[in-house]
């Protein structure tokens, strides 16, 4: 069982607003034995959990107004740049994500593996990076555009990064088919939206039309 699937139906309430949310919109945080705060985003660390709304304002409010400390009945010294720690720790997890469903055969690189796959309407996510040229990246997103439903698109990560992660020489287009992989990279990538953009500013609404030239790759697509 994922951990997506695990928090289905489960609500905590989340300790900066009181308001009782699904354990997915929630990150959670145990107090440590040397009274920091860790995350603890496999939610496996023993402890009463403190939960907070998964994103960057939330959590440096909780900081901020000492109401781990709070939560907890207990003095907590929670570090300042504990966003950036959870933002840097779902960044990560996000990624091993994208390498193991490589190595299950269900994310496809290259730019006509992917639009091919775009066409067979069982794509889930498009992960396109974000340094790469808005010419490939527009035919793939024009194309899904016609998909029901179109698939989601994330632009969160560098070609360095998704090259890493996949064991790849300059990976720049891919595609995560739909499924229980894709699923639980749903989960992540939602966390961390709360703490980075997953389409960069000059993306727009990563809608974007596809050049003068036709979908069959035609034509620059690095």
């Amino acid at each position: 069982m994922s951990l997506r699937e695990a928090t289905i139906d489960r609500e905590r309430r989340d300790l900066v607003t009181h308001q009782v949310m699904d354990e997915s919109r929630l990150i959670r945080f145990v107090a440590a034995p040397d009274g920091t705060v860790a995350p603890d985003l496999a939610r496996k660390l023993p402890g009463r959990g403190l939960w907070v709304a998964a994103d960057r304002a939330s959590i440096e409010t909780a900081v901020k107004k000492n109401l781990f400390s709070r939560a907890a009945k207990a003095p907590l010294k929670p570090a300042a740049d504990l966003a950036d720690l959870v933002e840097s720790l779902l960044f990560r997890r996000c990624l091993d994500q994208l390498g193991l469903a490589r190595r299950e055969g269900v994310l496809i690189s290259g730019f006509e593996k992917s639009l091919a796959n775009v066409r067979s309407g069982k794509v889930a996510w498009i992960i396109e990076a974000a340094d790469g040229s808005a010419d490939g990246r527009g035919k793939l997103l024009s194309l899904a555009k016609h998909q029901t439903p179109a698939p989601k698109v994330c632009g969160a990560f560098t070609a360095d990064d998704l090259s890493l992660a996949l064991g790849l020489e300059n990976a720049i287009h891919a595609v995560l088919l739909e499924g229980g992989r894709a699923n639980r990279w749903t989960f992540e990538v939602e966390r961390l939206a709360g703490f980075r953009p997953l389409l960069p500013p000059e993306w727009g609404d990563g809608r974007a039309e596809a050049p003068n030239k036709d979908l069959d790759g035609r034509g620059s697509a690095s």
